[in-house]
């Protein structure tokens, strides 16, 4: 039988004295807290779940079984910096995720509000989460990866080093993302390659019809039509309405730095 819990703090669970948890907390058994921690209120540890130091977790965040967060970045050039682990307000990690801290690139790995960390999925060192972004199962995400807000990548993808994937946008399970994926498409593969509008995606989450259709000429031009991507960009802007999500699908693909997948 275990021993009755009174303050939502287990007594096995360990918490270093430079940690600190806001009202409501819950803290699983065995699960450890460690140095220069900040919980928010109302946020959940798992049983055996570790902050290792220097995590901070906005308020409702809940944190699955065996998680590990905030550990040092696997990366050769760290010499014991003072990084961080940023969560957001109401995001979900669930069992199994290893969050590691930011290097002096940024000095931070940051996962945003309201987003879903399923069972296994790893994030390197100064990774960029976006808000309710949906990462699944066994996806492993490289070094500076940027995942911007409400997209969605399917489980046991695996994503290189600095690649981008855009708002609004469903990678496919089993992926390889080498390049960047712009926003609001559809990508799958190994080399990942694009498909289309993530029309489901945009319709699910209240796309207005006049800005699909938009969206839609616009990969057309880019991606389908026999201009380079110059051309394809230079037409776009004089043809399409200067709608602001056409001018964001066009203003990544002009800064990617990896390239995009086609």
């Amino acid at each position: 039988m275990t021993t009755p819990v009174t303050s939502g703090v287990h007594p096995t669970a360990i918490i270093a004295p430079s940690a600190i948890l806001g009202d409501g907390v819950e803290v699983g058994p065995y699960a450890y807290i460690g140095d220069r921690c900040v919980v928010g209120d109302h946020c959940v540890i798992a049983m055996r779940a570790t902050l290792e130091r220097n995590v901070t977790l906005a308020p409702g965040v809940k944190i699955g079984i065996g998680s590990v967060i905030g550990g040092d970045p696997q990366d050769l050039k760290y010499k014991g910096e003072d990084t961080t682990v940023e969560i957001g307000e109401n995001t979900v990690i669930r069992e199994y995720a290893t969050i590691n801290r930011g290097t002096t690139h940024s000095f931070r790995t940051t996962v945003g509000s309201g987003s879903f960390l399923m069972s296994y999925v790893h994030l390197a060192h100064d990774c960029q989460i976006g808000n309710g972004v949906i990462i699944g199962n066994g996806t492993q995400l490289a070094g500076h990866v940027s995942i911007d807000d409400r997209a969605i990548v399917s489980g046991l993808v695996a994503v290189h080093q600095f690649a981008r994937i855009g708002r609004h946008s469903f990678v496919g399970g089993c992926s390889r993302v080498a390049k960047d994926v712009p926003p609001y498409l559809k990508a799958v593969g190994n080399p990942v390659k694009l498909y289309g509008l993530n029309s489901v995606g945009l319709q699910r989450s209240g796309f207005d019809e006049a800005i699909v259709r938009e969206l839609k000429r616009a990969y057309r031009l880019v991606f389908r039509s026999e201009l380079n991507v110059s051309q394809a960009l230079t037409r776009a802007r004089a043809e399409l309405q200067q709608l602001p999500e056409v001018m964001a699908f066009l203003t990544f693909i002009e800064e990617s730095e990896r390239g995009i997948g086609f």
